[in-house]
Order: C-alpha cells, then sequence, then structure tokens
C-alpha cells in the first residue's frame, strides 16, 4: 500500500504552498492581533485562542517578501505540532488558501540545493499536481521558535557566559 500525504495548500506572492494537513489546527479569516513592543515586521502580533497565546507570523514577510495590504481572502492558518513532548501553536498569515491535495511519499521530491545564499529550512519538498509546482513546506521548522523567529544561536545558551566569568 503506497503512502500518502495530505496538504492544505495556500497562495503566497502567487506561488502554492502547502503544509501537512496534521499539523493545521483551524482556518480563520484575518482578524485583528494584539501588537508586542520591540519585534521583527514579520511578527504580526499575538491572539488569545480559547485561552491560547498564539503568534501572529505574516509569511510573506518571513520569507522575506513585500507585505500586502489584508484583504478579505486574507486568512491565518494555526498550525499546531503533532510530536510533543512541549505543544507549539504559530499563526501563519497567508493570501489566501487553495486546497487539499494528496501527494504520495515517493512523489514528493527533494528541493535542490541553492548553496548558501537562500534558505531551505522551511522547504520540506515539491510536488506536481496538474502542471503544478507546489512548494511543500517542514511544518516542524514552521513550529520551531528558533527557526521561525531567527533566533542568534549564540544568544540561545546561557550558560556561555557563566563559563566565560568562571574560566577566567
Amino acid at each position: 500500500m503506497e503512502q500518502e500525504q495530505e496538504y492544505l495548500t495556500f497562495v503566497l506572492s502567487g506561488e502554492e504552498y502547502g503544509v501537512d494537513i496534521l499539523c493545521v489546527q483551524e482556518i480563520r479569516v484575518w482578524s485583528s492581533v494584539t501588537e508586542l513592543p520591540n519585534k521583527p515586521d514579520y511578527i504580526k502580533g499575538v491572539i488569545n485562542l480559547r485561552g491560547i497565546i498564539i503568534p501572529i507570523i505574516d509569511l510573506r514577510q518571513r520569507f522575506g517578501q513585500e507585505p500586502l495590504e489584508y484583504n478579505e481572502q486574507t486568512v491565518t492558518i494555526i498550525l499546531r505540532n503533532q510530536n510533543s513532548q512541549k505543544t507549539m501553536a504559530v499563526g501563519i498569515v497567508v493570501d489566501a488558501v487553495s486546497e487539499v491535495y494528496k501527494f504520495e511519499k515517493k512523489s514528493i521530491r527533494t528541493p535542490p540545493a541553492f548553496g548558501n545564499n537562500i534558505d531551505r529550512c522551511f522547504l520540506h519538498g515539491l510536488a506536481t499536481i496538474e502542471d503544478k509546482l507546489i512548494i511543500l513546506l517542514d511544518s516542524n521548522s514552521l513550529l520551531d521558535q528558533n527557526e521561525l523567529y531567527q533566533v542568534d544561536k549564540r544568544d540561545v545558551n546561557p550558560r556561555s557566559s557563566e563559563q566565560l566569568v568562571t574560566e577566567s
């Protein structure tokens, strides 16, 4: 029996992207968020979704594209990780939701190597359906705080500054 995986697809700057449907908690029409101070432009703010505070990321801006005026087609896809020692949820703002496709795992191709100039951390693979190329995103990276928020790896380990003090 062939293994298939379902992806919810959405549009961003005219390109079609997909995320693993098992990570999609819900799809919401765009609504205002609570803004936070001192944040990157792509973090729009947070929402309170049934008692859980969820950060909202403009995926277009996170991918370095021009921001777009939000309209009635703009939606927020709430993603939640499946594997979880620690539950992580995030909302991604996209231009519009497209459809749900099933892909056989063997038909998902590895993205090409782009060298060091293009960040591939969010790419899972590429799939073709009806002559369309769909960019499949890695839901684990989208739900990884260090990848999503571009945390500087040097600031992650709080012990590094302590070690400098004790060793000198």
